[in-house]
């Protein structure tokens, strides 16, 4: 063969060797994309939101290493795969095999929790049934009968729930001075299904208008507790004098009804409800007690008589990770010295078959736990609900298992893992990194915490701007080399251009007063807050900082001032936190006249389905359809606002039903979404989209970006109004259009506040934010910072989670809680201006703030 065909191979391997080499990259909003990264090193995507970094890093590389894979796979398991399908690529030469661990947005399933996820629970019931101490005459039980999630291991009176759920009188009549005509069933279904149950109620001869509390006992017995299903006739629409003399006269019915108990109908209904919101909406009429047969720890009597360092597995479940690890050892200690009391026939000491069962499961758990704390999520216990998780700390336990599975010559494709951590917890995340690199694998981080993006070995910077102003790499190489690339935003943040400065911080215009709060590790805490004033609640992970601002001053001041919702669409969310709401307790005064209203602003997604975005959600794309509705075309036609929704029959595509795409069966391989062949992805049917405004029609709008519509509608106040907002706060890129599935929590919590500040403000109010720069270029971050600053200026009380000590430098007020996680933390370490908290020798946040407050000479603050 050939001597130059061996030679061309051999030096194209030479190429691609220790690089990966990409090419033409055009996915989203990258532009022709060509770059080169080192394997085995820790690459971060740096750039402002927007600019392209996750369509390189997830959209690109994670995306070409998953197809690349798949077509390994068989394809009917193929089609079990979600998959991210081919990216808009040239070529990439030198990609090995990637896992992508990204920010999750959709919610974890309702029974997975900590230890389910680390696959840490099923090692530890085998601990239990094989090394636990058993009640003498009790059987040996097996793995699955430890765990509340399976028949042989649940509760039998609970079935693994932890809770009994009855109705009582007073839960499911909260108000007994109304009739059942107004309601005072409020268990009862609404609409049809209630009217329903009252009309046959009347046919049966009951008063339902006169007061509940009127009516004889032993009628409100049976109406509420009947385990009876009578027949009677109904007759819909009917006042109570008519269907009375309907059941009189014999007349025929439309229809005969069978009444249930108001307790029966209840419970079948939450038996039967089949998404936790449904659930949610009707635990407020039930009395809801720890089931007695488990004191609500979900398993069996026998599961739970079984011990191990003098603890049943619920209590050892409960205990945060770091506390477990110890508990464990414990337990091998104590298995260790019974054992040498024991001696073999034969006389020399032996340890018994326990011990060494229970040393070797240890060992096993303890290397897990260990990665756990090392990754910053040590706070956690294994019994804690994966959805009450933040995305950070869910990507975290991902990262941890990632580190046990101990896999070699990997990419793993990382988004922003340092989220909702506080620098002191940072470090542990880059020993984690470092020891991914060091296992000989490929670690590659889209990031925007500097003290991350400082420890990079290469660096690739997208820019300069975000959306179409964005997507192109302006700098790939060693991290010093971005210091003199001039159109990097990155860049002035990196060394130190443009750093934070100390500024004189407000005065309260009066204080809230918080005593006694208790919730979570919270535990009668005093907590004074300045009201006028931006005030940063810091501390580590865990230390009970969300615990403080996203539910406990909720629930407290909620009755006080009145509560903003986020979004309607978010009920179910907003009464998962209104239910947690009862477990808090305190007692809140100062100066609550002055306020009016309280508002929260979090990073939950602003709608759970495509259908919802941008426009519909900050409220600008009602007065867009009235804008079509107006022109002479749709006067002519009689066309209202409402047939420029894709939600309505009468404007949207019949095809594809105003989603814009259609999903197309492949057999054995993932189903294809494509756009609608009948519309072509515009959502509207073809006589609506002859309407046009300035030329454009309402599809061509809602496939505007911020900016483009920001100039078309300059003259449209109530439309340009919230725009600017939009594009002040850095969202410039997004289109309206844009599905609420396709944002990040970050983009969702500035569309909540740019919503929030275009309305009129009517009385001051408390503004409750969680990690507002979460997921922020440094640059967003500041333009996010103008705004909150702006509220604080007008008087009003801005309290927000922060982990960003650049941001918290430039607060008002620090309330800093610790001094550790879980049961070591929720007390208040320090509080006080920026300043008086850098100088706390208790604080662990203190040497972080310390070095961002220099004034702007950069000289550190007396």
């Amino acid at each position: 063969m050939n001597a130059d065909f061996f030679s061309s191979r051999s030096e194209r391997r030479r190429e691609s060797d220790g690089m990966i080499r990409v090419r033409g990259a055009n996915e989203n909003n990258l532009k022709h994309a060509d770059l080169d990264l080192p394997r085995d090193s820790l690459v971060v995507f740096t750039g402002v939101s927007g600019s392209g970094k996750s369509s390189l890093a997830f959209g690109t590389l994670y995306a070409e290493a998953q197809r690349r894979y798949l077509e390994s796979v068989a394809p009917y398991a193929r089609r079990l795969i979600q998959q991210a399908g081919a990216p808009q690529v040239e070529s990439i030469e030198g990609l090995p095999p990637a896992v992508g661990l990204q920010q999750q947005r959709s919610v974890p399933q309702e029974r997975s929790t900590v230890g389910s996820l680390t696959a840490v629970s099923n090692v530890l019931r085998m601990l239990y049934a094989r090394a636990g101490d058993y009640p003498d005459g009790q059987g040996v039980l097996y793995a699955e009968d430890f765990s509340p999630n399976t028949p042989q291991g649940a509760c039998p009176e609970c079935q693994g729930l932890g809770r009994i759920y009855d109705a009582t009188e007073e839960s499911m009549v909260p108000d007994p001075g109304l009739s059942i005509r107004q309601r005072a069933i409020a268990a009862w279904p609404g609409a049809w299904h209630g009217q329903n149950l009252r009309d046959i109620l009347i046919s049966l001869g009951y008063d339902v208008d006169k007061p509940w509390k009127d009516l004889p006992q032993k009628d409100r017995d049976w109406i509420l507790f009947t385990e009876e299903k009578p027949s009677a006739p109904v007759f819909p629409d009917l006042s109570y004098e008519e269907i009375r003399e309907a059941v009189r006269s014999g007349r025929r019915p439309d229809y005969m009804g069978n009444y249930t108990g108001a307790r029966r109908q209840l419970l079948n209904m939450y038996a039967s409800a089949d998404t936790p919101g449904r659930r949610q909406r009707l635990e407020p009429y039930l009395a809801v007690r720890p089931c007695p047969a488990c004191e609500g720890k979900r398993l069996k009597r026998e599961a739970l008589s079984v011990t191990f360092a003098g603890l049943d597995i619920a209590d050892l479940f409960r205990l945060p990770v770091a506390e477990l690890r110890e508990k464990l050892e414990e337990g091998v200690r104590l298995h260790r010295a019974d054992s040498k009391k024991r001696k073999s026939a034969e006389g020399p000491e032996r340890e018994t078959e326990k011990a060494q069962v229970a040393k070797r499961l240890v060992d096993d758990v303890s290397s897990r736990l260990e990665r756990l704390i090392a990754i910053g999520v040590g706070h956690l216990s294994l019994d804690r609900p994966a959805p009450t998780l933040s995305s950070g700390e869910l990507q975290r336990l991902r990262l941890a298992t990632q580190l046990i599975s101990k896999l070699f010559g990997v990419a793993y494709v990382l988004d922003e893992p340092s989220a909702g951590l506080h620098p002191a917890d940072g470090e542990a995340l880059l020993e984690s990194l470092a020891a991914l690199r060091d296992a000989g694998n490929s670690v590659l981080v889209v990031e925007h915490n500097l003290d991350v993006i400082k420890h990079a070995e290469w660096l690739v910077d997208i820019g300069p701007e975000a959306g179409e102003r964005g997507g192109r790499v302006l700098y790939s190489g060693p991290p010093e080399g971005l210091e003199s690339v001039e159109e990097s935003i990155t860049r002035r943040y990196l060394f130190a251009e443009a750093p934070s400065v100390l500024r004189e911080t407000r005065q309260p215009e009066g204080w809230l007063k918080i005593r006694q709060l208790s919730f979570n590790n919270l535990n009668e805490l005093d907590v004074d807050i300045p009201l006028g004033c931006l005030t940063a609640v810091t501390g580590v992970s865990g230390s009970g900082k969300s615990s403080l601002v996203s539910t406990a001053l909720p629930a407290l001041l909620s009755s006080r001032l009145g509560d903003l919702p986020n979004d309607p669409e978010e009920e179910e969310e907003e009464e998962e936190e209104e239910n947690q709401g009862r477990q808090v307790s305190g007692q809140v005064s100062g100066d609550l006249d002055s306020l009016r209203r309280l508002v929260r602003i979090d990073q939950k997604p602003i709608g759970r389905t495509p259908r919802s975005n941008l426009a519909t959600y900050t409220g600008l794309f009602d007065h867009v359809r009235k804008l079509f509705a107006d022109a002479p075309l749709s006067r002519e036609r009689g066309y209202k606002a409402g047939r420029f929704s894709f939600n309505v029959a009468a404007g949207r595509c019949p095809n594809c039903e105003g989603q814009g795409f259609v999903q197309i069966e492949l057999m054995f391989l993932s189903s294809l979404y494509v756009p609608c062949p009948e519309c072509g992805g515009a959502r509207y049917n073809a006589e609506t989209l002859e309407v046009k405004w300035n030329g454009l029609t309402v599809a061509d709008v809602l496939g505007l970006t911020v900016e483009e519509a920001a100039g078309i509608f300059a003259q449209q106040q109530s439309i340009s109004r919230p725009l600017s907002v939009l594009l002040d706060l850095g969202l410039g890129y997004l289109k309206l259009g844009q599905p609420a599935t396709e944002l990040s929590g970050g983009e969702s919590q500035r569309i909540k506040l740019a919503s929030e500040l275009q309305r009129a403000q009517r009385g001051r109010a408390v503004y409750l934010l969680d990690e507002p720069t979460n997921g922020l270029h440094p640059v967003d971050a500041d333009r996010l910072l103008r705004h909150l600053d702006a509220l604080a200026e007008a008087g009003h009380a801005v309290i927000m989670v922060e982990h960003n000590m650049r941001i918290a430098a430039q607060s008002d007020w620090i309330i800093d809680l610790g001094p550790g996680a879980a049961a070591q933390g929720g007390k208040i370490v320090a509080a006080g201006t920026p300043h008086e908290v850098s100088t706390s020798k208790d604080s662990r946040t203190a040497p972080y703030l310390a070095p961002h407050l220099v004034s702007g000479a950069g000289e550190t603050a007396d």
